[in-house]
C-alpha cells in the first residue's frame, strides 16, 4: 500500500462534485487540502474489522468487498463497492472501531478525509448533514434489498444474479475477469463453494456463459436474465 500526502487541487477535487455542493467554500478547501490518497493492490486489506475509525472513507477507482468475518473463518460478504462510494458509512458514525473488514479486489484508491472536520461540518450544516444521510440511507438500502433479492432465488438464480451485477453494473461488458473468486461467490450468496462451481459449470454446458480461468463472457444473456428473475 502507497500513501500521497499531496494536496489535491480544490477545483477538480472529486469530494466537491459528490457531496458539497451545500458547503461553504473555505470548507471544500480545508478538507481538499487535507484529504489524502491511499494506493492499494488486489487483495490487499483497507480496512480490518475492530481497528480504530480515524478516517472519512471513499473510493476514487477500483473495486472493494465489505465483509464480515465468521468464526469459522467463513466470511459474509455485504457489498461490492465501486468508485465514489464511501467504504465506511456503515460504521463512522456508530461506533469507534469498525465493524467489518474492506479489502480491494483490484488495485484500488482510497480518499481519506479529517474525520473531524466531516463531523465539523455535520454540526454546523443542516444541508450537509441531510445529504451525508440520504447517503447512509441509500447505502442500508442497497445492502437490504440486494440481500432479500438474492436470498429468494434458489442457487441457479443467486449465480446468474451475481454474473449479471458484475456485468450490467460494474463493468458494462458482456467479456469480464470476475473479481471473486468461487468462495467468495458462494459467501455473497450465501452457498457452498461446489454449489457455484457446479452451478457455472451447468451455465457454462447449457451454452449462457464461456469460461475461461477466471473471465467470463455472458453468451446468451436474454437466457441468463431469466434464470435470474425466475430462478
Amino acid at each position: 500500500m502507497k500513501e500521497s500526502l499531496n494536496k489535491c487541487d480544490c477545483e477538480k477535487c472529486d469530494v466537491k462534485e459528490m457531496f458539497y455542493e451545500n458547503v461553504e467554500a473555505q470548507y471544500i478547501e480545508i478538507v481538499c487540502n487535507t484529504k489524502i490518497e491511499k494506493a492499494f493492490k488486489k487483495g490487499d486489506v483497507i480496512i480490518e474489522e475492530g481497528k480504530p475509525i480515524e478516517s472519512f472513507i471513499y473510493l476514487k477507482s477500483g473495486l472493494v468487498k465489505l465483509y464480515k468475518q465468521g468464526a469459522d473463518d467463513k466470511g459474509q460478504i455485504i457489498i461490492i463497492a465501486k468508485p465514489f462510494d464511501f467504504v465506511n458509512l456503515l460504521s463512522v458514525f456508530s461506533d469507534t472501531n469498525y465493524n467489518y473488514s474492506v479489502t480491494a479486489l483490484e488495485d484500488s484508491v482510497t480518499c481519506h478525509l479529517d474525520l473531524d472536520h466531516i463531523k465539523n461540518m455535520i454540526r454546523t450544516n443542516g444541508e450537509f448533514a441531510l445529504s451525508i444521510m440520504k447517503k447512509i440511507s441509500t447505502v442500508s438500502d442497497t445492502i437490504i434489498l440486494e440481500s432479500l433479492t438474492i436470498r429468494k432465488k434458489n442457487i441457479h438464480g443467486r449465480v446468474a444474479y451475481i454474473l449479471l451485477f458484475f456485468a450490467d453494473q460494474i463493468y458494462e461488458d458482456k467479456y469480464f475477469e470476475l473479481p471473486l473468486n468461487r468462495r467468495e461467490i458462494a459467501e455473497f450468496i450465501g452457498k457452498t463453494t461446489e454449489n457455484v462451481i457446479r452451478t457455472l459449470s451447468e451455465f457454462r454446458r447449457d451454452g449462457l456463459i464461456k469460461i475461461f480461468g477466471k473471465s467470463i463472457e455472458i453468451i446468451d444473456k436474454e437466457k441468463l436474465q431469466q434464470v435470474s428473475d425466475f430462478g
